[in-house]
């Protein structure tokens, strides 16, 4: 029995008598489901070539997706800037879910509002929700900007935003000058990497648009950093250390490092860091722009390319040794500093960790999944350390990035086997880990059914997930760890072996049948 003085975790407390009785009940009394024998044959079924054929015939139904609504990326981007609130102009319950989302994966609060549209704002239109929202979320949270999103309903009764801020101000429900941008987010296209875009443009453009005439590239001698869709927060606080010790002035348009990671000490703290109003303004004069996860950043490129008339290098996400190389390169063409010896040497100890650890992932076979430019940099650093990517799973990536993936595992011996898949959602990963398995899966915490559904079939059928990617859900505090830089490949490759010797000690654990060398080093 449950009590304030014995308090159980679910776990053994629905193993309890009465616990089990009333779960035997329901399935006896109301489910009116399927024997055990039936349930068991349609399962091995569902494992098979011939299942696996007839899952990848689907069109229009998606079985667990591999990425979130755009909304959700907006609120993220938002939430990088200093003192601004995110406001989702529509329903109420999808704010909650994204709220809850970075509340779970940070362990944070999340602050963003709604204007709480209902059945009559989606029959006559949002106006009168945001003219009260706006005001009551200006004059209770005391933001210094409020940026706009926008949910299904609102884009499917075709609300338009620009002119429901601007009859806002001019109702006086707010002052003019009080900065709201926006962006259109529609949930129901595309994912939260192109949602996060989509508001990282709307602000700059609200910023910047009109006012280039005194704007000059390159003026300030600064770089411009954007992070696109990132919940690592290491990441942030990586790219940060290795452009200090350059000794490199720059901006990162849109850094929730801080609000993400706000200390225990007796302060509440609703907004913490973030870019600054000055910041964006002066972003236009900086020498150049680089993007951090380039696949997912199609539409502020195109801006910064235009209006600021910024030439944007071509480059990729720096994850792994080779492509760290190549950001910490073009920052010294771009700047004119030398890369130190601090990060040389800090190379060398990421040359060296492969070293010790390359015949452990050597030939091991790992399945994933994830955002394009993730997914894409994870392979680059399997690649580089001899191991195997077979199954390449990007719901949320066109067949262009595709391609480039493709090209990516002609580079290499260690890539023949490898096969991408876009458009694809987690129950056709699910097809690909029964029908040819690979030794690991990676992926985010969702990936935890799949490794319960092959252990099901049998243990010597398990893939063993790695939890990589957002979000992470069901592990404590991994959204602190960094993917990026030498460091990240460090702290990847040092998951990744551990994991390998983790499941050999798994599989070796019999005494005196597995167990014969009682090996303690590995």
């Amino acid at each position: 029995m449950q009590t304030a003085e014995k308090i159980k975790p679910c776990y053994p407390l629905f193993g309890d008598d009465d616990y089990r009785k009333s779960l035997t009940d329901k399935r006896e009394l109301f489910e009116e489901g399927h024997s055990a024998d039936k349930v068991r044959e349609t399962f091995l079924w569902t494992t098979t070539l011939e299942y696996q054929e007839l899952n990848f015939k689907r069109q229009a139904l998606t079985v667990d997706p591999a990425k979130a609504c755009q909304p959700l990326g907006a609120v993220l981007c938002a939430s990088g800037f200093h003192k601004t609130l995110p406001y989702v102009h529509g329903s109420q319950g999808c704010v909650a879910y994204f709220r809850t989302y970075f509340n779970r994966h940070f362990r944070e609060p999340c602050s963003c509002v709604s204007d709480s549209m209902t059945e009559d704002a989606a029959v006559f239109g949002g106006q009168k929700n945001m003219y009260d929202g706006l005001a009551n979320a200006k004059a209770i949270y005391k933001p210094e900007m409020i940026a706009v999103s926008t949910t299904c309903m609102a884009e499917v009764i075709g609300d338009d935003l620009n002119a429901f801020i601007n009859n806002t101000k001019k109702e006086g429900h707010i002052p003019q000058e009080f900065p709201v941008p926006f962006a259109h987010t529609p949930s129901f296209v595309g994912s939260h990497t192109t949602g996060w875009d989509n508001m990282l443009e709307g602000i700059i453009r609200s910023f910047t648009l009109n006012t280039m005439a005194d704007k000059k590239v390159g003026a300030n001698g600064k770089i411009n950093i954007i992070p696109g869709f990132e919940t690592y927060l290491g990441n942030y606080r990586v790219i940060k250390r290795m452009l200090d010790e350059m000794d490199v002035a720059y901006t990162f348009l849109c850094d929730p490092s801080e609000v993400f990671d706000t200390p225990t000490d007796g302060e509440f703290r609703m907004y913490a860091g973030g870019t600054t109003q000055d910041e964006i303004k002066d972003a236009p004069n900086a020498l150049t722009t680089l993007l951090l996860q380039p696949t997912q950043l199609e539409k502020s490129k195109k801006f910064i390319e235009n209006t600021w008339n910024q030439e944007i290098p071509k480059l990729n996400i720096p994850m792994g040794v080779d492509w760290t190389d190549e950001f910490l390169m073009k920052v010294s063409e771009v700047t004119g500093k030398e890369i130190p010896e601090s990060l040389a040497k800090e190379r060398g100890r990421c040359m060296d960790l492969i070293a010790d650890s390359h015949a452990w992932l050597h030939g091991k076979k790992f399945a994933l999944y994830g955002d394009p430019d993730f997914v894409l940099g994870m392979v680059k650093i399997l690649l580089e350390v001899g191991a195997e990517p077979t199954h390449i799973v990007c719901h949320n990536a066109h067949k262009r990035w595709g391609k480039v993936v493709e090209k990516l595992l002609e580079t290499s011996p260690f890539g023949v086997n490898g096969k991408v898949y876009t458009g694809c959602d987690l129950w056709h990963m699910r097809s690909l880990c029964f029908t040819d398995k690979p030794d690991f899966l990676i992926g985010n915490s969702y990936g935890k059914y799949i490794q319960r559904d092959t252990r099901y079939k049998g243990e010597e059928f398990e893939v063993p997930l790695i939890r990589l990617g957002f979000p992470i859900f069901d592990r404590h505090h991994l959204h602190r760890q960094t993917t990026l830089g030498y460091e990240g490949m460090m702290s990847i490759v040092t998951q990744l072996t551990n994991a390998v010797l983790e499941q050999l000690d798994r599989e070796t654990i019999g005494m005196a049948t597995t167990d014969y060398n009682f090996d303690l080093v590995r």
